[in-house]
């Protein structure tokens, strides 16, 4: 048996070359030649992808085979990668470039194969495209497929793994992080260039090419012809096809991702969402002798202008004794770690049922004690004061229960509710923002026993943690 699918291959990959190689003298003689895939090497390829989802679907990882026999199938010269996916219509696409799938054996035809119906059911469409401005392709990439690889044996060669990773960069990540966590180090160790990022961007825009080996900083590139659909109705369609797949066991790492798409709203956390937003805000500009005016290029004697990223952040404290210190310290610590690479002034706000006291913070050791007070909650007070500050952003930090509406709604400016793990939701019947939980920690109660303290919150953070 496999000796025959073996020479199956070797002749797919002849045929592959000769499609190839007659593109490339068509395209010499007409600029706009396409790719022509004659029916019989459709159909014969196609016929060897059934023999591995034959061999997906007596395995004991059934879930992939009946999750596979539900996808489209296409085959794309222009992949950077054995296999590619995305949503068109419907359905679930999946892409073959036979250059690349054809050098694998069948446990890593298979294994292509899982990781790309990883990556749909962690939700990574979705959750590549929210981070999507602030990370490079290549750090997103990278970490999407540490997450899956982690998961899977019979890897290719060029697999991106945390060990390689954590050699290359010299990192110490460990596993069953979740993507966005990866996302944040790798950033941070590979440094690259504004420059660089928008050169990859530009490179998928390219006419139709051939790629014969692989390359991390594509691999999900098809992922920007998906059909356009909110998260919800991606997130249904998702779970049907699921559905569908579960014929019998499923590995435990698997049902722990499974379960974490039915009972999870596929949000980001609070910390990734702030840096989103501050990466939104409205920057100051500054005159700059090294770049001419945008519209008059030809006064020299006119200076150009260049964004000098200052963000004015306002954080309001709920002090009425629903949020602990250490939360408190740990999530300005955060804010603070977020904002470092910007010009930025951060003004802290104490309050509860009024505004207690004002300052201004540019490290950790200007957070002062907070005040002894316990009153009542009411948004309101902060708002009327935001409103008459030209600030960029709100980020409120409270446990929830206030007035069920604002009397003065906030102008010019973002909001991000950030409720404590004590906290259930917001009071508000419309939030004018947007309200995330703040993340789980350990809270040293001084208002009640420490057997009574409450514990609560589901934070994202902990969502590919997964127990084998």
């Amino acid at each position: 048996m496999e000796t025959y699918f073996e020479t199956h291959v070797e002749r797919l990959y002849e045929k592959a070359y000769e499609i190839i190689n007659s593109f490339l003298k068509a395209k010499q003689q007409e600029d706009t030649a396409q790719i022509q895939i004659p029916e019989d090497f459709k159909k014969e390829f196609f016929s060897l992808v059934d023999k591995v989802n034959l061999s997906l679907m007596e395995d004991k990882d059934n879930f992939y085979g009946y999750f596979l026999f539900q996808m489209a199938r296409e085959i794309r010269f222009d992949i950077s990668s054995p296999t590619a996916v995305n949503f068109k219509g419907t359905k679930y696409v999946i892409y073959f470039n036979p250059i690349i799938f054809l050098t694998l054996t069948i446990k890593q035809m298979e294994t292509t194969i899982k990781h790309e119906i990883l990556h749909i059911v962690s939700m990574h469409l979705i959750r590549a495209k929210e981070l999507k401005g602030n990370y490079s392709t290549l750090a997103i990439n990278i970490a999407m497929d540490i997450v899956v690889n982690t998961h899977l044996d019979h890897l290719p060669p060029y697999a991106t793994t945390l060990e390689w990773v954590n050699l290359n960069y010299s990192l110490k990540l460990l596993p069953f992080e979740p993507f966005e966590y990866y996302v944040e180090k790798i950033q941070t160790a590979i440094h690259l260039l504004e420059e660089d990022e928008d050169a990859a961007e530009d490179d998928s825009n390219k006419d139709e090419k051939i790629e014969t080996d692989y390359d991390p900083e594509k691999t999900h590139a098809v992922w920007e012809d998906s059909s356009e659909m909110d998260e919800q109705t991606l997130k249904e369609f998702t779970e049907n096809f699921i559905d569908a797949s579960q014929k019998g066991t499923i590995p435990n790492y698997l049902e722990s991702i499974l379960s974490s798409l039915k009972n999870s709203k596929g949000e980001l956390p609070w910390n990734l969402y702030l840096k989103r937003l501050v990466g939104t805000v409205e920057s100051n500009q500054k005159k700059t002798i090294t770049r001419r005016n945008r519209r008059q290029p030809d006064r020299l004697d006119l200076r150009g202008q260049l964004r000098s990223h200052k963000a004015k952040i306002a954080v309001a404290l709920d002090i009425s004794g629903s949020i602990s210190d250490e939360e408190f310290n740990q999530a300005i610590k955060e804010v603070l770690s977020i904002v470092k690479n910007y010009n930025h002034e951060i003004t802290i706000i104490e309050c509860d049922s009024e505004i207690r006291r004002v300052y201004k913070v540019k490290s950790a050791k200007d957070i002062k004690d907070r005040i002894n007070i316990r009153g009542n909650t009411r948004f309101t007070p902060v708002f009327e004061y935001a409103n008459t500050k030209k600030i960029n952003l709100l980020v409120y930090f409270t446990d929830g229960k206030g007035e069920d509406k604002l009397l003065s709604i906030p102008r010019g400016y973002k909001t991000l509710w950030v409720i404590s793990g004590r906290g259930d939701k917001l009071s508000l019947k419309e939030a004018y923002g947007v309200v995330k939980k703040l993340n789980h920690i350990e809270i040293k109660d001084n208002t009640s026993d420490i057997n009574d303290v409450e514990k609560g919150g589901y934070s994202m953070n902990n969502q590919e943690k997964i127990g084998i």
